[in-house]
């Protein structure tokens, strides 16, 4: 929360990089927080909606050109279970629309298989980040105007009734988004070690 729109951006491309974190929707959740707690101006939630979208687009780019680089192998190492073989279906015949709603629809869905899929199968780069970028838009802009027309109602709640509660609740948050990217980092180390 003190790092504002910069520590937004950070999250959000993490968020959408082949980096787990445990927590998915981090991005959401703190576009939720920063809208509803700081904004003062309608150009409040609009700056913050946009440090969300260009992180995920660069964390979003990264695994759709991790994908394209490591193809058919990229999609193995999410493993051969059903989901996996339905992403490829989906990326094959639907790809932009596929994106898009990957993009777009909150978790559980998970993100990064389809950015991965769309990478390896060969959806262009502009095919893309137009179906990419659509999506993200209209997810973190309904955010950010969710939070901001209602944020600071919840918050009032949230300060009455569960008050107590705020650190216990942001120090787990934080500590397991700091456990996840950790792991994540060396999990990516040991792959690239692996293949040297």
């Amino acid at each position: 929360m003190q790092l504002g729109g910069v520590g937004l951006l950070a999250l959000a491309v993490i968020d959408s990089s082949v980096v787990p974190i445990p927590l998915p929707g981090s991005t959401d959740l703190v576009l939720l927080l920063l809208t509803g707690f700081r904004s003062s101006s309608v150009r409040s939630p609009l700056e913050y909606a946009s440090c969300a979208f260009a992180g995920s687009v660069i964390g979003g780019y990264m695994t759709w050109a991790a994908g394209k680089k490591g193809g058919e192998a990229a999609l193995a190492k999410l493993g051969k279970g059903r989901f996996v073989h339905r992403v490829q279906s989906e990326m094959k015949t639907h790809g932009m629309i596929s994106v898009f709603l990957a993009a777009l629809i909150p978790p559980p869905v998970p993100l990064m298989p389809f950015l991965l899929a769309a990478g390896a199968l060969g959806l262009s780069q502009a095919r893309f980040l137009a179906s990419y970028c659509a999506g993200r838009a209209a997810r973190y802009g309904t955010i950010a105007w969710t939070g901001y027309r209602y944020g600071r109602g919840v918050i009032g709640l949230w300060q009455k009734y569960l008050s107590a509660w705020t650190m216990p609740i942001l120090s787990a948050y934080i500590s397991l988004i700091v456990l996840g990217a950790g792991y994540g980092f060396w999990r990516y180390r040991q792959e690239t070690r692996k293949h040297r």
